[in-house]
């Protein structure tokens, strides 16, 4: 009797100062299971360091509480507002490294990556988003609220690494063998 292969945990996460949603679900083979969801929510009105330690050591719970293997997290899209735009690059930034810190790869995916490995469109609409996550991912559970757009978004963060994650893991073979290549 063979044993079936034990489910590789996936850390999804949509950065944000205000909101930083999460999501992680199991990997085996190409079938995909929900596991948890949620949403950060530091304090608005404490200092910067104070918001930014919150998401870090809330990231690293739920990484830890969720025995993950991998993390994934949404590029950034350059905001008008350059002060807008460096705050949520240091909330990424806090968010990115919190599971590096834990010693797990973290994949980064554009947006539009995003929309298109789940509905083939890479412009789908927030509804269109979370209607396959949730045909994706049955019985997720996204709460309600402001939080749960943020928890569907790290959930898709994390069925587009569940996606790609092989491919980026041969094109990183391939370069580091192309590298030492004569």
């Amino acid at each position: 009797m063979s044993q079936s292969p034990a489910a590789l945990r996936i850390l999804g996460l949509d950065p944000g100062l205000r909101r930083t949603g999460w999501g992680v679900i199991a990997v085996t083979g190409n079938r995909l299971r929900f596991v948890a969801a949620g949403c950060l929510t530091p304090k608005t009105d404490g200092p910067l360091a104070e918001r930014l330690t919150t998401l870090f050591q809330g990231v690293q719970a739920v990484a830890r509480d969720h025995a993950v293997a991998e993390a994934a997290i949404e590029e950034t899209f350059v905001n008008q507002n350059p002060r807008s735009t460096l705050k949520l690059g240091q909330a990424r930034g806090v968010v990115m490294v919190a599971p590096a810190s834990l010693g797990l790869s973290v994949g980064e995916y554009p947006a539009n990556l995003i929309k298109k490995s789940l509905t083939g469109f890479g412009h789908a609409a927030k509804g269109q988003m979370q209607h396959m996550v949730t045909a994706l991912l049955p019985g997720a559970d996204l709460g309600k609220g402001p939080g749960a757009e943020d928890a569907a978004d790290a959930l898709a963060v994390a069925i587009c690494h569940a996606h790609h994650r092989g491919a980026a893991a041969r094109e990183a073979g391939l370069n580091a063998a192309l590298a030492g290549a004569p």
